[in-house]
C-alpha cells in the first residue's frame, strides 16, 4: 500500500469517526505528531485498535526531541498505549516515520557507528550479557521444546515447536548433512542445531558462542553427543585446527555489524573445506545502514545491526558462489507472534524477576519487531554459499 492510500484511507476513516478520532492537544508538537501518525493511518485517542491513547502530554515533545529513544522510554513509562501494539507498529513502519524526525540522539548514534567499530571482540560481549544472559527462566517460557531464538519455519505447521522443528530440518537439508560429517557453527544459541545436527544427522559439531548462560544451557543440552561448545567470538574459530565440511551460522550476523562482514566470510570461507556448503541465516534489511534503531541499540541488542543484501554480497564478492537464497520473513511474524502469548500466558511466574517496565519493554521489542516483519520493512534470508567448486546445487524448501 503506497503512503498515499494510506493516508486517504486514514481520512475516510477520520471523518466516519469524528468525534472519537478528534485531537485534544493544542501544542505545536502535538500538532507535528498528530500530523506524523496520520501519515501512517494512525490517530490520536481515535477508536481503531491501533491508534495510540495518550495518557500523558509530555509525550509529543519527548517523541519529538528524543526520537526513538523517546518514543521507546515512554511507552515503557505508561505515558501512552495502543491495544494493538503490532498494527500500530506495522503502519508505522510501513509510511517509514522514524525517517521523519530528525532528533539529536539518533544523530549522535550514527556518528558514532561511522567513527568507530561497534562490534569488536570486547563490545560483543555487551549484546550477551544485556540480553542473552537474562535468565534461562525467560527465554525457557517464551520459545519453543528446542530454544530457538531465530524464526521458524511454518510450511506445514500448526504449532511453533512444529515450526520450529521444521526450521532445524530445513538448515540440515540445505547443507546436505550426511552421517559423519563436521559442522562448524558460528554463534551457538541455545545448543538446539548443535543437537539436532548430532542427534538426527550423525554430525559432529563445534559451536562458537560468547553467551555464558546459552553455552552452559546447550552444553547440558548436548550430554553424550558428540558436540563441543566453545564460549568464544566466533572470531576465535580462526584458531581450529582444521577445516570443515559444513559451516552454519543462525542469527549470529545481526551482531557482526557492517565493518566487519568481510572478515566473517573471509572466516567462513578458511574454515570451510573444499566443495563443502556454508548456510548464513539472518535478518536482512531492504537498505544499507551503519546503526540501528536507537531504542533497541539502548535496551535490546547493544551494538547490533541488522545487514542489506548490498552489504552482503560486497563482504563476500570474489570469495563464494551464492548457490540458493530464500526469504521467509513473513513467518517471522508469526513466530513472533507466538513468542508474545508464550511470555503473556508466563508473565504471572515471571513477574516477581523482572517486574512490570520490563514487562512493557518487552513486549514493546516483540510487537515492534513484529510490526517491522509484517510491513516488509525486515526479511528473514537463508543464503547457501559454496566455493564455486561444487557441479551443482538444488534448493531445498
Amino acid at each position: 500500500m503506497s503512503k498515499t492510500s494510506t493516508f486517504e484511507g486514514w481520512q475516510g476513516s477520520q471523518s466516519r469517526n469524528s468525534e472519537t478520532q478528534r485531537v485534544r492537544y493544542e501544542s505545536a508538537a502535538a500538532r507535528k505528531v498528530t500530523e506524523l501518525l496520520a501519515f501512517a493511518g494512525i490517530g490520536v485517542n481515535g477508536s481503531e485498535p491501533w491508534d495510540i491513547q495518550i495518557h500523558d502530554e509530555r509525550f509529543f515533545n519527548r517523541a519529538l526531541g528524543e526520537g526513538s529513544i523517546g518514543v521507546g522510554e515512554s511507552y515503557m513509562d505508561g505515558w501512552w498505549d495502543v491495544p494493538a501494539l503490532d498494527e500500530f507498529f506495522t503502519r508505522f513502519r510501513r509510511a517509514d516515520l522514524a525517517s521523519k524526525v530528525h532528533d539529536l540522539k539518533t544523530a549522535l548514534l550514527v556518528l558514532k557507528t561511522r567513527a568507530l567499530n561497534l562490534q569488536t571482540m570486547q563490545r560483543a560481549k555487551q549484546v550477551a550479557q544485556a540480553h542473552y544472559d537474562l535468565g534461562n527462566q525467560l527465554y525457557q517460557a517464551m520459545l519453543d521444546r528446542r530454544m530457538q531464538y531465530t524464526c521458524a519455519y511454518w510450511k506445514g505447521a500448526a504449532t511453533l515447536d512444529q515450526a520450529q522443528e521444521n526450521k532445524l530440518h530445513l538448515i540440515c537439508r540445505k547443507l546436505q548433512l550426511t552421517p559423519g560429517m563436521t559442522l562448524l557453527e558460528l554463534g551457538g544459541g541455545f545448543g538446539g542445531l548443535a543437537q539436532f545436527a548430532a542427534k538426527e544427522y550423525g554430525c559432529h559439531v563445534v559451536s562458537y558462542n560468547i553467551s555464558r548462560e546459552q553455552v552452559a544451557f546447550g552444553r547440558d543440552l548436548c550430554k553424550g553427543l558428540p558436540v563441543r561448545f566453545e564460549q568464544k567470538d566466533y572470531r576465535e574459530a580462526a584458531q581450529e585446527p582444521g577445516c570443515f565440511d559444513r559451516v552454519v551460522s543462525i542469527g549470529l550476523c545481526e551482531h557482526i555489524g557492517y565493518k566487519n562482514y568481510r572478515q566473517f566470510m573471509q572466516l567462513a570461507h578458511e574454515r570451510l573445506k573444499d566443495e563443502g556448503l556454508f548456510l548464513l541465516h539472518t535478518i536482512g534489511s531492504n537498505e544499507s545502514y551503519s546503526y540501528t534503531d536507537p531504542w533497541i541499540h539502548k535496551y535490546i541488542f547493544p551494538n547490533g545491526l541488522i545487514p542489506s543484501m548490498a552489504q552482503l554480497t560486497t563482504a563476500w564478492e570474489g570469495r563464494w558462489v551464492a548457490e540458493d537464497w530464500h526469504n521467509f520473513g513473513p513467518d517471522y511474524d508469526r513466530t513472533l507472534m507466538h513468542w508474545w502469548e508464550n511470555f503473556e500466558h508466563a508473565w504471572p511466574g515471571l513477574r516477581p524477576t523482572y517486574g512490570d517496565r520490563f514487562y512493557r519493554m518487552w513486549k514493546y521489542y516483540l510487537m515492534a519487531s513484529a510490526g517491522s516483519f509484517r510491513s516488509r520493512r525486515l526479511q528473514l534470508w537463508q543464503i547457501v554459499l559454496s566455493k564455486g567448486d561444487i557441479s551443482s546445487y538444488t534448493p531445498v524448501r
